[in-house]
């Protein structure tokens, strides 16, 4: 079953209280225990922000670069300073949502 994500939100933050069980908690909501850890996880990493944060993006092309995507399917890089990211191929959304939440400072 899918829940929106502001219910995921206000549970895993209710879970995140240290008076609150966590297994109380879910099962008050009919929920699997599992299931609320693994929003409490996912609100910690910034997965289950309400407000989504877009950030300038330069795109170039070059026959290197066309290349490569016609290749693995794509590919985008991210410079910030020294620090070069790299991701190839169609990565998945929990997967992206954790690489760009770890270049926050």
């Amino acid at each position: 079953m899918n829940y929106p994500r502001e219910f995921k939100r206000q549970l895993a933050q209710q879970a995140c209280d240290e008076s609150v069980s966590v297994a109380q908690l879910a099962l008050q909501h009919g929920l699997n225990t599992n299931m609320l850890f693994r929003w409490r996880r996912q609100l910690r990493a910034g997965l289950l922000d309400t407000a989504t944060q877009f950030l300038p993006v330069a795109l170039e092309a070059g026959p290197k670069e066309r290349a490569c995507v016609e290749a693995d399917g794509g590919r985008i890089e991210i410079q910030l300073g020294q620090a070069k990211v790299c991701i190839h191929g169609a990565p998945d959304p929990a997967t992206l949502a954790l690489v760009l939440q770890g270049l926050r400072p």
